[in-house]
């Protein structure tokens, strides 16, 4: 049996429809969605498994778990153009 690995996710509210969307830096084009965490998360796992069953089925290196790696979050203002 294989070793579990961990993955960062990145949870952020949809201020338009509610719930939480998912991005998963690990797989870049890989994103989902859930209406509360727990749902939000479920689905997170569930992308990741079948992200990693494609690879294995295409003999492509799965990706490294990032869990641990520490994350920084800032925020960036900027002003628009006048028009």
């Amino acid at each position: 049996m294989s070793q579990a690995r961990a993955y960062r996710v990145i949870l952020e509210e949809d201020a338009e429809d509610g719930g939480f969307v998912v991005r998963i830096p690990a797989f870049p084009h890989a994103h989902t969605q859930g209406d509360s965490v727990d749902e939000a998360l479920a689905n997170a796992r569930e992308v990741i498994e079948l992200e990693i069953e494609v690879a294995v089925e295409r003999g492509e290196e799965i990706p490294r778990p990032d869990a641990d790696v520490p994350v920084r979050v800032e925020r960036v203002t900027v002003a628009p153009p006048a028009a």
